[in-house]
């Protein structure tokens, strides 16, 4: 039985509640997330130490603890990606596949630095959106895309990223610039790529679903909206990441994510302005 260690900022979260059974399941019950570390409790749930009780999951005192007895290890803290650079320090420094939530990072700058101490540590590691391992987007022709329409609930700030990240998964990494079209109450990005090919993401409401119209150069278009699985299809990702060391998203792709995301939420301030983006490497 391989052991994951969880490492979070707290671990009553929807993530880290979910992704225990998940992982089992998907992995045939060959793996399970065994150890655990959060830096704080949180406020008005579980505590840290009632939630290893609750999961029949070890508490460890530090992370050191918990990569020492690990065989993969997972950052959580999905909703606050400014604490994962300080979270990652030390599983990206210790050789053992690490997979990091999303939103990875705050910004372009601390994804390449992740990056860079997993290269230098020879640390397999990756990060995804779940939204990316959709079937519908999976079967979605790549070649000749001209425009995305994309529709998604949340705010920019902690939901974007699960419509960013199947647009460049369709798109690639070229992006050139962004702009903020929308409200306060209804956020909206577009994202300007290589060849004057475009995307929008709109985020018109908490009751929106998910969904995306794509646009041809042959003038055919596409609808599709997500209706698989696609938290469950991660997971077996995520498994056969740790079962291979073989990441499925290139590194260039998350930093193109961080970068849109990051540069989306100055024009959030600079309404119908470009904001150019750093070229992608």
């Amino acid at each position: 039985m391989k052991k994951i260690g969880f490492i979070d900022y707290f671990l009553d979260e929807w993530h880290a509640n979910q992704y225990p059974g998940w992982i089992r399941e998907a992995s045939g019950g060959t793996m399970e997330v065994a150890f655990a570390h959060a830096i704080k409790d949180k406020e008005h749930g579980l505590t840290n130490r009632e939630w290893c009780v609750k999961h029949g999951v070890t508490w460890c005192e530090t992370m050191e603890e918990v990569i020492a007895q690990s065989d993969y290890l997972i950052v959580l803290s999905p909703d606050n990606p400014e604490q994962h650079e300080a979270l990652a320090e030390l599983p990206l420094a210790s050789g053992k596949p690490t997979y990091v939530d999303k939103t990875f990072a705050p910004d372009r700058a601390a994804a390449l630095r992740l990056f860079e101490r997993a290269a230098e540590h020879q640390t397999p590691l990756y990060s995804s959106s779940a939204l990316r391992y959709a079937d519908e987007y999976g079967d979605v022709e790549r070649a000749g895309i001209q425009v995305i329409s994309s529709l998604g609930p949340g705010s920019f700030e902690n939901y974007s990223i699960h419509q960013i990240e199947p647009v460049i998964a369709l798109m690639g990494t070229d992006a050139k610039r962004v702009m903020f079209i929308g409200t306060e109450a209804a956020p909206a990005l577009l994202i300007e790529f290589a060849g004057g090919r475009q995307a929008t993401i709109q985020q018109p409401g908490p009751g929106c679903p998910f969904m995306m119209a794509v646009n041809y150069d042959s003038g055919a278009c596409r609808v599709l909206q997500p209706a698989s699985d696609y938290f469950r299809s991660f997971i077996r990702d995520l498994v056969a990441f740790f079962e291979t060391d073989r990441v499925s998203v290139p590194p260039a792709e998350t930093i193109a994510i961080m970068s849109i995301i990051e540069n989306g939420l100055i024009a959030v301030k600079q309404p119908y302005h470009w904001i150019d983006l750093p070229e992608s490497r």
